[in-house]
């Protein structure tokens, strides 16, 4: 299992350092299938911090206004709150359906693939819910992104702009989980020295990743991610069923 959980960072941080996202979407099904949710979320707060930290000053230039930023960021972090609550009180059968659930969302948004323009307006009128939205999934099922990157996505966003604003958003939303996974007792000493090593290894993966992402098509590594997260989720939802 250890194996398997090194492996996954491995993938994710050449995913990551391919295409420049990934790391949530591929390491949390993997070891909420190996071992439960509540570790999954808390081996990637380092990740999670560091890499979005350092995006955001790479892009600190190319970002939306800090009032959407803003709106966006605190929606989101009251959204964690409400997520964590529901990591500590649902059953973990529960929570590893939520997972395949959001799992298959991810999925079914990328097979579509609408290219919807969202104006600026509109999207300022949405920002609070969805970044709520994206709190709770990020809080209870460690991933955000069905709601977060394909709001942003709608935008049209420039690379840049969407790159560091959406790393603004996750690093907010990772300072209130941090204190709300330890007030929760899901976070201890022990699963925090973990995910430092998950850094580490994400770290080391990534530039061979970069490298990779500049000879192969991205689309090669997006349809990888899409069938191993389908196999993941078709096995999750076995697991629960049967053992239930």
């Amino acid at each position: 299992m250890l194996l398997i959980a090194f492996i996954a960072l491995l993938v994710a941080g050449i995913v990551k350092g391919a295409i420049g996202s990934g790391v949530p979407v591929i390491v949390v099904p993997i070891l909420t299938m190996l071992y439960d949710v509540q570790l999954a979320i808390a081996l990637l707060v380092a990740p999670n911090l560091f890499s979005n930290a350092l995006q955001v000053w790479q892009y600190r230039r190319h970002l939306l206004p800090l009032r959407f930023l803003a709106a966006f960021s605190i929606a989101g972090g009251l959204g964690i709150v409400l997520g964590t609550w529901g990591l500590v009180v649902l059953s973990p059968e529960i929570l590893s359906l939520g997972v395949a659930g959001v799992i298959v969302l991810y999925l079914i948004i990328k097979v579509m693939k609408r290219r919807i323009a969202l104006p600026f307006t509109i999207a300022a009128r949405l920002v609070i819910p969805i970044g709520l939205m994206a709190g709770v999934l990020q809080g209870a099922a460690g991933m955000s992104a069905p709601a977060s990157v394909t709001f942003l996505n709608a935008m049209q966003l420039k690379r840049n702009v969407f790159i560091g604003s959406i790393s603004v958003f996750f690093v907010a939303i990772t300072c209130v989980q941090i204190p709300a996974l330890i007030n929760a007792g899901i976070l201890t000493l022990e699963r925090f020295l973990f995910s430092i090593l998950a850094l580490v290894v994400i770290l080391a993966a990534m530039p061979l990743g970069a490298r990779l992402g500049n000879r192969l098509p991205h689309r090669w590594f997006d349809n990888l991610v899409m069938l191993l997260l389908a196999s993941i989720a078709g096995k999750i939802f076995i697991d629960t069923l049967m053992a239930g």
